[in-house]
């Protein structure tokens, strides 16, 4: 069934199992679950899905959507920017205090100063965090050029040090997510034993370096090797964006699960249908938005993500960051984005949505190979 105006499917939790007998009223009620006893009992479901981090995108009401579309089991933040003299970003604290999802969050740090990285940490377990997230794998060049983020994959000993650190500091789950390496994924030998030596509870693998960005395919043998070589669960990450490639990706690598960010923004059932193919739900065909779902889904990420008292030509910019993602899956020659591109205004927005979505035919949402200048934003690699 779906909601009214076909803006999505009806989902079923992934917790949800068959129908039991009421417990007599004398049971003891079942003490709740701490964020980071949520966070284990998650990973022990495996394979699990993810809500990759990306900056400025996926903030609280976001996080609200992709909740509203059926959504993953497993949310990281935005990252904290940690410096000497940093503090907790309010905003990126909000997804974490109000979190709306009901599944467990890991907050995300980024940084090299090890003594800030403690103090953040430290911080950060008093709020209901299910652990803690070391970023290894940014490839924004205002991040490296400091060496933080991908840029540590450049100094190992670093890296040996700052997790020993975190290590002591943390006392629920720590989790790291990574590239391969820096511009060589050589160094991906160096880095598996001191993922092992520092025990944490879970890595992410974006499986290409940061100098490959997002252009080049996705080394899913190196994610493999991650897979074998360690004791904790391995997201993979990187290019996932159908229920099939999930399973080719997991069959090929045996991670504990996956995580998502671009394919997400594209398409908010994706957690949803990878969770109706892997659990086999009574049987059921895969959710397909149509046209018209596309559509609602689309006039509601304008509306949830909008912040107060901002106007509309800078909404319409805004999220043009967003379109940018979903218009590779709209269409295959390129129409949608490039009249998005020179949208001004809410009304011109939707025209051009309507145009190529008021329909019912269904809509995979899989990237097009468009022509792209290799300049582009989008240029590179989608499958």
């Amino acid at each position: 069934t779906r909601c009214t105006k076909n803006i999505c499917a009806t989902i079923t939790p992934r917790d949800s199992g068959p129908h039991t007998l009421a417990a007599p009223r004398t049971a003891e009620k079942k003490k709740p679950m701490t964020p980071a006893e949520h966070f284990r009992d998650t990973l022990a479901r495996a394979p699990i899905t993810a809500l990759a981090p990306m900056q400025d995108v996926t903030d609280l009401p976001f996080w609200r959507l992709m909740a509203k579309y059926g959504g993953p089991d497993l949310y990281v933040t935005e990252y904290f920017r940690v410096r000497e003299g940093s503090r907790l970003e309010k905003p990126i604290l909000k997804s974490i205090t109000q979190n709306p999802t009901g599944k467990p969050a890991l907050a995300q740090l980024i940084g090299n100063h090890i003594p800030s990285l403690i103090r953040t940490a430290r911080e950060l377990q008093q709020h209901p965090i299910a652990g803690i997230d070391l970023n290894l794998g940014c490839p924004a060049p205002v991040v490296y050029k400091k060496c933080a983020g991908g840029g540590l994959l450049r100094d190992p000993a670093q890296i040996d040090a700052i997790l020993g650190a975190l290590r002591d500091a943390v006392e629920i789950p720590f989790t790291v997510k990574t590239r391969i390496g820096f511009d060589d994924p050589a160094v991906f030998d160096e880095l598996l034993p001191l993922f092992r030596k520092h025990r944490i509870d879970l890595l992410t693998v974006h499986g290409r370096t940061v100098t490959e960005g997002y252009r080049s395919g996705v080394h899913y043998d190196y994610i493999a090797r991650a897979v074998e070589a360690l004791p904790c669960p391995v997201l993979a990450n990187g290019n996932i964006y159908s229920p099939a490639k999930a399973a080719a990706v997991l069959a090929d690598t045996r991670a504990a699960g996956l995580m998502i960010g671009r394919a997400a923004i594209r398409n908010p059932w994706l957690f949803h249908q990878i969770r109706q193919t892997q659990n086999g739900q009574n049987n059921e065909i895969p959710f397909t938005p149509t046209g018209h779902d596309v559509l609602g889904y689309l006039r509601d990420l304008f509306e949830t993500v909008r912040p107060p008292n901002l106007n509309e030509k800078s909404h319409v910019s805004k999220m043009k960051k967003y379109f940018n993602y979903i218009g590779i899956g709209i269409e295959p020659t390129g129409d949608f984005l490039h009249r998005i591109r020179r949208a001004k205004t809410e009304a011109d927005l939707f025209a051009i949505c309507a145009d190529h979505l008021e329909h019912d035919r269904p809509m995979p949402l899989e990237p097009f190979d468009l022509a792209l200048k290799p300049s582009d934003v989008l240029a590179g690699e989608h499958r």
